[in-house]
């Protein structure tokens, strides 16, 4: 039974610790900058480029190990990598309470729309010789600002 007390505890603990580095990170923005850009935004962003880290990692390991091609390693890096992106910015960053399955369903739909741009970009950029890296980066570039205005408004919005 003292296990199940536990944990709760240990999840507070970690938000809150993720939360005080996030406002650690936004207090060191220039104070324009801080007054602009809301606290979701740069958590979001923080999470995106680690998420995004993860993404690259996926696609290289699959690019080098294995004969897959190229659509299906970027399909399934982006797939583990924006799983484990909601997972985080629900309980981190938006702190969402909210029924899972609703939120899950409208963030699979974002992601439908982000995979089409993802992989158009990607193949096409990297079909005109440009790293398959850059390809990607360039690609989530875009995806970011759709991802996150989408999030914010509609994913997890506390209407």
């Amino acid at each position: 039974m003292t296990g199940v007390r536990e944990r709760p505890a240990t999840r507070v603990r970690l938000v809150e610790r993720v939360d005080g580095a996030l406002v650690r990170a936004l207090d060191r923005l220039p104070p324009r900058l801080r007054r602009v850009l809301p606290r979701e935004l740069v958590g979001f962003a923080i999470l995106g480029g680690f998420t995004f880290l993860v993404d690259l990692a996926l696609l290289s390991a699959l690019h080098a190990w294995t004969g897959l091609p190229e659509a299906a390693e970027v399909s399934i890096a982006y797939l583990c990598a924006f799983a484990l992106n909601f997972v985080l910015n629900r309980t981190l960053n938006f702190r969402s309470h909210a029924p899972v399955a609703g939120q899950a369903l409208r963030y699979f739909l974002v992601i439908c729309c982000d995979y089409g741009l993802t992989l158009g970009v990607t193949t096409g950029l990297t079909g005109l010789g440009l790293d398959f890296r850059l390809a990607r980066l360039t690609a989530a570039g875009c995806v970011a600002v759709f991802t996150y205005t989408a999030a914010r408004r509609w994913v997890f919005s506390r209407r």
